[in-house]
């Protein structure tokens, strides 16, 4: 398929040269209103479909982004990783935003951390859904998301209060040097490791995360917790 057009691109901060990069996996029910909403600010979207089985690339496709698929399910890790190839390949590229299909994530706080990386000048702007009061994760997953974040400060030397936010913006030198290699939800505990390990300057910015009625049908929040944990303890 071919890339999204950046003619379309608004007056959103960045929305010429800034990818998108969403990893997709059995999303169809949400993802359409999820790439519209998006490309309607920012055109260049990429969604790595990792073995959708419900139509979730077609879906996409038809909402105007790239897609690029998986054979089969490789993890969340994996997609980002060639959704971040993909954009590279873009010369005029210089940052990405990675995304969730589920509606989770607002445009206004990624647009926000664009803005905030340029002023800043910083190689990276990641959200966190700890430095103010509007996300209301359930006790199990806060648990754990405090858990995470001792985890990974403690490993990396990176000092964060939210280590496994899906919603990061990351400059182009980020993208070509950051290596992923855990394929699925380790991949959070790993990039902020290569954050430490390649003395990447980083800020934190505040974002809304919406626990939507679908996302917890899905049993995404208490799952997605599960993981972490188990991933970390055995990557």
């Amino acid at each position: 398929m071919d890339s999204p057009d950046p003619s379309r691109a608004t007056n959103a901060p960045g929305a010429d040269c800034t990818w998108f990069v969403v990893p997709l996996f059995n999303e169809g029910v949400v993802i359409g209103d999820v790439i519209r909403d998006l490309r309607s600010r920012y055109p260049l979207v990429v969604c790595v479909d990792d073995g959708s089985a419900d139509g979730s690339a077609r879906i996409a496709e038809e909402a105007g982004a790239a897609v690029v698929r998986h054979p089969y399910n490789m993890g969340q890790g994996a997609a980002l990783k060639t959704g971040i190839d993909y954009a590279l390949r873009d010369p005029q590229m210089r940052q990405i935003v990675t995304f969730d299909a589920d509606g989770q994530h607002q445009v206004d706080d990624a647009a926000e951390m664009i803005l905030k990386r340029d002023a800043e000048g910083v190689d990276i702007v990641l959200g966190s859904r700890f430095l103010d009061a509007r996300t209301k994760p359930g006790l199990i997953k806060r648990m754990v998301l405090r858990g995470a974040v001792w985890y990974s400060n403690l490993t990396s030397g990176v000092k964060l209060t939210d280590a496994h936010n899906g919603l990061r913006v990351l400059g182009r030198e980020a993208c070509e040097k950051i290596t992923i290699e855990q394929n699925r939800m380790a991949h959070a505990s790993e990039l902020v490791e290569e954050i430490g390990r390649h003395d990447l300057t980083v800020a934190e910015h505040p974002v809304h995360i919406l626990y939507t009625d679908y996302s917890r049908s899905k049993g995404q929040s208490v799952l997605n917790s599960v993981n972490i944990v188990i991933d970390m303890l055995f990557r």
